[in-house]
Order: structure tokens, then C-alpha cells, then sequence
């Protein structure tokens, strides 16, 4: 399909025990001879393909050696671009990195686009979009479970199950097709009741998928918490002990914490952005005064806030104003310094006052509750759910919008068939639905869609 030979590097830049230069293309085995010399003088270059050769990599023109390394040669279709791949493994430096890319250049490929080897593996075959796509989840996990949902689309789990569905509606409208072309068989009167109960069957297929999408996304992007509450609470000790390291500055001085603090968490395979905001208070100090105003853009940026509340002081107007603060979003209230005699905390009036937020007791000093506390966190993310390895979840924005167009159009074949619509009106709708399905997989995709979606790759994947 392609007629030019791409080029890249594909490995992180910066210092490293080992670097790579990938190519892929019909030249890559001639613009690697050019500038490469193995160091037993013998063809490397053989029709199985398959080779790791040591050698040397030289400038061809002055003659001078690069780098010392090991070529290795995959020939297609057998490769993850279905074409002829070449990839250098020199010393992990900037400078040989770079002078073996440029020496490719100049012997005659092109340097890739981003995610130009990985569009080539899609456009060539090798992969579907939904496996494609899973390469940047893979490479971007940031837990065991994230990791491992990544390897099930990359192995194609969530494409059989598109594809499943696919076959289905096909079905569908093979019957659908058949009543219209021979409508002397009566097919309509038949089983117009089975298409309504297929179709409902399938409707619920896809509501399964969708619903799993927010657990999905949450386990590829993270979940944003963000921790408030009056100053000297302890917001920071709480970060420190989610954390289980000295992150933020603790001190008994109200307004520590002026700036929002960031760290990633990673509780029972959820990835959590924990952010460490600055205290809610009235103030007239300029700088705390803008971080009162952060800590109010991180709540609406968030998908889950700890309100922390302190036995020691009780409700104050404080906390009331957080409480307005978090009413419409999801939040867990924590009332902490349980190990201190406090005033009486109503946990059935914090209830009442956050819309049913769940309410924790917790000594963030001594430890208490916080092993309840990760529990609810997860139960508020998972609901109640258990995830097992092997499961099918939608993790991508992209492919939970396709499948709500999708449920759209099979909403409406549904109704189609209740009203008594004509099935001919009905196949549309189904069709329209197939279409849906694949542009979850690439087989009803633009091609400006396509370069949108690789443009998000690195240069060398």
C-alpha cells in the first residue's frame, strides 16, 4: 500500500542502556545496508527474515563509525507493520540516537509521523482501530488492572464482542431483507415479535457496555479526588497518609497549604490524581486568597472530593459553605481528629446537608478509617462491582460515543417495530447502528478521523 520508507526513533530520549531506530517500508533492508556493516562479513539480509546481526553502524560518506550495534531484520508480511521492518539497537545516547536517524534519512527514508508504524499496521491489516488505540493505554497505564484491560483490547477482546454484535444485527437484516423481497412468504406477520425481542436482547448488549464505560475511563485516565476543607484539618496529613510518605508540609499554622498539590495513588488497581488543596477561609492574604480561589477550580474539576471536617472545632460556617460547595458532585465527608474529645458531629445532618454523601470517621494522626476509607472509594468508582481480568470494558471516550449512536439507532429500530413502522424504515436503522459498531473497529471510518486519532502517538509508535 505504501510506497515510502519510514523512520524513527522509538524509544524515549535521554541517556539509557539501549536505544532503538525503526524502519518500516519495501527499502528498509537497502537503506540499512547502506550504512550498516556486520561484523562477520555475510548476508544478513535473507529471504526468511528473522535476524539479529552484530555489527557496526557507519557514516557512508566519510566512513566513520557510529555506533556499535544489533540490526534486526523482520520481513513481511510477518511483522506489526506487515512490512519489511529494520530496527537499529545502538547505545542509549542522544547524540548516537540521532546521527544513526539522521545517516537513515539521508540513504533514503522518510522520518514517520506520529503513530505513522501503528497507522500502517491498521491501514496494512494487522491491527483493528480499537487494538491500535489500546497501544497508548498500554504504554500509558499507570496500575496492574489499567495494564491488563489494555492487553485485553490490544488482543482484540473488545473487537470480538463489537464484531458478535455486528453478526447479530447482520442476521437481523438478513431476515428483514428476505420479508422485504419475498413478501408472498408472510415473513412480517411471523416475526415481527422475535425482531422486537432481538432487538431488545441487543439493545441491552450495548447499555452493558456503556455502563461499564465510566469504570473504563477511570481505570485509562485516573480519578481526579480532591481533598478540602478549613485550613488545619488535616488535608495534608491526609494526603500524606493516603500516600504513605511525607508529600505535603504539615505544621499547626492555619493556611500551610497555598498551591494545589498533585501526586498519582494507585488503590486496589485505580489510578487516583490525589490533589491537596488550600484551606477554605475568608482571607485578606493576597496569596492565600488564590489558592482559596485553585481550591474551588480543582472541586469542579474533580470526579470525587474528600470533604474533611475536624471533631476538635465541630461545624463551623466553614465547612457549611463546603458542604454548598460539593452538594451536586460525587464526595465522601470525612470527619477527622477522632482521637481527640470533640464536639458532638450529627452524622445523620452531614448526611442531610451533602444530598446522602457517605460519612466517615477518621484519626488521620493514628490511622483509624483509612483502610474504610480507600473501601469507599473504590465502592463509589466500581459500585459494588468486581472486575475481573478477563473483563470487557469500554475505555475510551471515542468508542462509548459510537456505542450511545449506536444504542440510538436501535432505540428507534425498537420503536419502529412497536408503532408497526415498515421494515423497510426499521433496516435503517439497523444499518445505521452496523456503522456505529464500526467505527469502534475501523471498518466504517473516515480517514480524517483516522490521522486524528494516530496524530495522538508518539513519532515512534
Amino acid at each position: 500500500m505504501f510506497t515510502d520508507t519510514i523512520s524513527a526513533i522509538s524509544t524515549p530520549t535521554g541517556e539509557g542502556g539501549i536505544g532503538i531506530v525503526r524502519m518500516s517500508g519495501s527499502d528498509a533492508v537497502n537503506i540499512a545496508r547502506k550504512i550498516f556493516q556486520p561484523k562477520k562479513k555475510r548476508e544478513w539480509a535473507v529471504r526468511t527474515g528473522n535476524r539479529l546481526v552484530y555489527g557496526y553502524v557507519f557514516d557512508p560518506e566519510s566512513g566513520v563509525m557510529i555506533d556499535e550495534v544489533l540490526l534486526g531484520y523482520m520481513k513481511a508480511p510477518y511483522t506489526y507493520t506487515r512490512e519489511d521492518v529494520v530496527e537499529i539497537n545502538c547505545h542509549g545516547g542522544i547524540r548516537p540516537l540521532k546521527k544513526v536517524l539522521e545517516l537513515t534519512l539521508a540513504a533514503g527514508a522518510r522520518l514517520a509521523e506520529p503513530g505513522e508504524f501503528s497507522k500502517r499496521a491498521f491501514l496494512n491489516g494487522r491491527l483493528d482501530l480499537a487494538q491500535a488505540e489500546s497501544i497508548i493505554d498500554l504504554v500509558r497505564s499507570r496500575t496492574d488492572a489499567g495494564l491488563c484491560l489494555a492487553v485485553n483490547q490490544l488482543s482484540g477482546r473488545l473487537s470480538r464482542e463489537i464484531a458478535l454484535l455486528q453478526q447479530e444485527l447482520l442476521g437481523l437484516l438478513a431476515l428483514i431483507e428476505a420479508n422485504i423481497d419475498f413478501p408472498e412468504e408472510d415473513i412480517e406477520k411471523t416475526s415481527r415479535q422475535e425482531l422486537l425481542a432481538s432487538f431488545r436482547v441487543l439493545l441491552k448488549k450495548v447499555e452493558d457496555l456503556i455502563l461499564g464505560a465510566e469504570t473504563g475511563r477511570v481505570y485509562r485516565e485516573g480519578l481526579g479526588v480532591a481533598i478540602i476543607g478549613k485550613p488545619n484539618v488535616g488535608k495534608s496529613s491526609l494526603l500524606n497518609a493516603l500516600l504513605r510518605e511525607k508529600r505535603a508540609i504539615v505544621t499547626d499554622i492555619p493556611g500551610t497549604t497555598r498551591d494545589i498539590i498533585e501526586e498519582m495513588l494507585n488503590i486496589q488497581g485505580i489510578p487516583l490524581k490525589i490533589m491537596d488543596t488550600a484551606g477554605l477561609r475568608h482571607t485578606e492574604d493576597v496569596v492565600e486568597k488564590i489558592g482559596v480561589e485553585q481550591t474551588g477550580e480543582a472541586v469542579g474539576r474533580a470526579d470525587l472530593v474528600l470533604l474533611v471536617l475536624d471533631v476538635a472545632t465541630g461545624i463551623t460556617d466553614e465547612d457549611l459553605e463546603a458542604m454548598e460547595l460539593i452538594k451536586e458532585k460525587k464526595g465522601i465527608i470525612l470527619i477527622n481528629k477522632i482521637d481527640l474529645n470533640g464536639k458532638n458531629v450529627s452524622e445523620d445532618k452531614l448526611r442531610e446537608k451533602t444530598g446522602g454523601k457517605p460519612v466517615l470517621r477518621i484519626s488521620v494522626k493514628e490511622g483509624t478509617g483509612m483502610e474504610d476509607l480507600e473501601k469507599s472509594i473504590v465502592e463509589m468508582v466500581l459500585g459494588g462491582k468486581v472486575i475481573s481480568s478477563d473483563a470487557v470494558l469500554v475505555t475510551n471516550v471515542r468508542h462509548k460515543q459510537a456505542l450511545e449512536k449506536a444504542k440510538r439507532f436501535l432505540g428507534d429500530a425498537v420503536e419502529g417495530i412497536i408503532r408497526g413502522a415498515p421494515v423497510d424504515l426499521v433496516a435503517i436503522d439497523l444499518r445505521s447502528a452496523w456503522e456505529s459498531f464500526g467505527e469502534i473497529t475501523g471498518s466504517s471510518v473516515t480517514e480524517d478521523l483516522v490521522n486524528r486519532i494516530f496524530a495522538d502517538f508518539c513519532v515512534g509508535k
